[in-house]
């Protein structure tokens, strides 16, 4: 951890995060795609002596000559999908490599992979193989993560869960395979944004996602285990405070996670124009509603989204069974638009996700958190957030 960081970690009164035998900032910086959170934000993060993490998803869109290779393919090509998951594989490991560059040694690299996506299995291999310190699985039960790292020991494999039976599930699952979580990510549905850990958007608000409940009943189970000290909590959706920090480290969490916050950050791997579509989205302009991967997630209320919420019933009315993807892969390995699935959603994830990274308001996606924001619409520098976080005195942060 770089002497600043340290001074920082001392001051604040919080405990450091141990993880992958290494000591670090109590401060998670969340994967974001698609491209949002790449090698740019998670080196920078991981430079300060935190945890940054490259959410792995359809990131040839930040390199010029791997689009050109692929934007003009012929999709109807038989080769055209392994031509793009070539195409993602090399950008990952490009972003890998970057990171750690820019991370000079401190901090941790993580690499964050759906479970939902297709490719799933091929992104943790080539993240692996690529040097990222984590594996960081989501939007889905990483049953057979253990499976696939087995020839990587020493990397530090964490899974996304939202209640205590999730974790119960996993970490059972894991120990017949004789490996334990290296941490767990306990995201809040109520609060993150994107893709959301909850069977319905009806379930958002349940009890049982709230932070008082699940991680003493988390910690309980890990006791029952005698595996409490072996697994150290991270708790994500609603942070923006040093208070908030000291609370949930309070409540036994080893580290908070942030999504939203990092991505409006200076170093964010995303336009201009999608930080201010974050930065300046109010409670009101924030919607729940169903991906076209079958999960909750939350997003700002764009012209795009809610002209695709006012005509999803008559489109999930005509949904039908595709022959193939229409951008020619499949980047869910279950797509409501794909399979027709009705009770799911009926767009194209990747392509609304690649519009919002570059800034295009009017046809992008725009996944964000539910809470507020440190620096209200300011676009600060990583280390501006990480100094708030800590306690630190921050001129322009938004008290309280």
């Amino acid at each position: 951890m770089p002497p600043q960081s340290r001074r920082w970690l001392t001051d604040s009164g919080l405990r450091p995060l141990n993880l992958g035998g290494r000591t670090l900032l109590p401060i998670v910086q969340g994967g974001m795609g698609v491209g949002v959170s790449a090698g740019g934000l998670a080196g920078t993060v991981a430079a300060a002596g935190a945890v940054g993490t490259i959410s792995s998803v359809d990131l040839r869109r930040l390199h010029p000559d791997l689009m050109a290779q692929t934007d003009q393919l012929d999709l109807k090509a038989p080769d055209v999908r392994a031509r793009i998951d070539a195409a993602n594989l090399e950008a990952l490991d490009r972003e890998i490599r970057r990171a750690r560059r820019l991370a000079g040694g401190h901090g941790l690299i993580a690499v964050n992979v759906m479970r939902a996506l297709s490719a799933y299995a091929d992104y943790v291999r080539q993240a692996l193989a690529s040097g990222a310190d984590a594996i960081v699985v989501g939007a889905g039960l990483p049953l057979d993560l253990p499976e696939l790292a087995q020839d990587h020991p020493r990397v530090a494999l964490i899974p996304i869960l939202s209640d205590a039976r999730g974790v119960q599930v996993v970490v059972r699952r894991w120990m017949k395979r004789g490996r334990l979580p290296d941490a767990i990510v306990l995201e809040h549905p109520r609060l993150a944004g994107g893709h959301l850990g909850a069977a319905r958007v009806a379930d958002l608000a349940d009890r049982r996602f709230d932070f008082d409940v699940v991680l003493p009943e988390v910690q309980a189970f890990l006791a029952r285990e005698g595996i409490e000290r072996d697994i150290p909590i991270i708790a994500a959706g609603g942070i923006s405070t040093h208070d908030d920090v000291r609370r949930l480290q309070g409540l036994g969490a080893a580290a908070v996670q942030l999504g939203t916050a990092f991505a409006v950050t200076a170093e964010s791997d995303a336009a201009e124009a999608f930080k201010r579509v974050l930065a300046r989205a109010r409670p009101e302009d924030l919607v729940e509603f169903t991906s076209v991967a079958g999960l909750p997630a939350r997003a700002v209320r764009t012209s795009w989204l809610e002209k695709y919420l006012r005509l999803e019933p008559r489109m999930q009315a005509m949904a039908h069974p595709k022959r193939r993807c229409n951008m020619g892969f499949d980047c869910l390995a279950r797509c409501g638009l794909r399979d027709g699935v009705p009770e799911m959603g009926q767009f194209c994830i990747d392509q609304q996700l690649g519009h919002a990274l570059q800034g295009d308001v009017a046809r992008g996606l725009f996944f964000r958190g539910a809470g507020r924001l440190p620096f209200g619409e300011a676009i600060r520098p990583v280390s501006d957030l990480l100094r708030w976080l800590l306690g630190q005195p921050v001129p322009g942060a938004v008290a309280g």
